[in-house]
């Protein structure tokens, strides 16, 4: 694991631990209850998540004709698969989606601020708001992938998509290769939000 990435996941860490804190706090204070916080979790576990956004990948693997759909038509295509109950509101109107292909590998980055697909990718690590991360994704977006642990050849052209308030990107990752055997259901589990960011890739596990 790289250094950037190394020292990005400690400070995640740190921020997940002071909101954690302040979040007791004020509870305590009586600012907020502890069924607010309740109600804030479940809906990201239960209806918004990287749960939707690998459903969605998964459909397009197994289903060329809806991956073109998805392509051309992002938030239609999602509705097809009945996830538009987690997709109202601002973080899940206007979404794109791009695909790596051989030869293509997409990146997301936002450079204003955290613009981010909530609804199908669950909640921003810290990092992809850290401006290094978002200024060097634009600048270097080569050294920044292989820090993740994506080198990224000569040969593969490397696309930059700068989400904002009006269109929120994620990728369709390449099928891993020998898949063939797992169904829908099976592919999904593969998906991860940082592949669906274009900071990682998707292999099968090791048996």
């Amino acid at each position: 694991m790289s250094q950037l990435f190394d020292y990005e996941k400690q400070r995640e860490a740190e921020s997940a631990a002071k909101v954690r804190a302040l979040e007791a706090l004020l509870i305590e204070k009586g600012v907020i209850g502890s069924d607010s916080v309740d109600t804030v979790l479940a809906h990201f576990e239960t209806v918004a998540g990287p749960f939707n956004g690998a459903k969605i990948v998964a459909r397009a693997w197994v289903d060329p004709e809806y991956k073109a759909r998805l392509l051309a038509d992002t938030p239609k295509a999602i509705a097809e698969l009945n996830l538009a109950q987690g997709m109202d509101g601002a973080e899940g109107e206007h979404m794109l989606a791009v695909a790596n292909a051989p030869g293509v590998h997409n990146l997301i980055i936002c450079t204003l601020c955290s613009c981010y697909p909530w609804p199908i990718l669950g909640l921003p690590p810290y990092w992809y708001k850290d401006p290094v991360f978002r200024a060097r994704g634009v600048r270097e977006p080569r050294a920044v992938l292989k820090e993740f642990g994506v080198p990224v050849g000569a040969e593969t052209k490397v696309e930059v998509w700068d989400s904002s308030a009006q269109i929120r990107w994620f990728v369709v990752p390449e099928r891993p290769a020998n898949s063939e055997h797992l169904n829908e259901e099976q592919l999904a589990a593969l998906v991860t939000p940082e592949s669906m960011m274009g900071v990682a890739l998707i292999e099968l596990p090791a048996i």
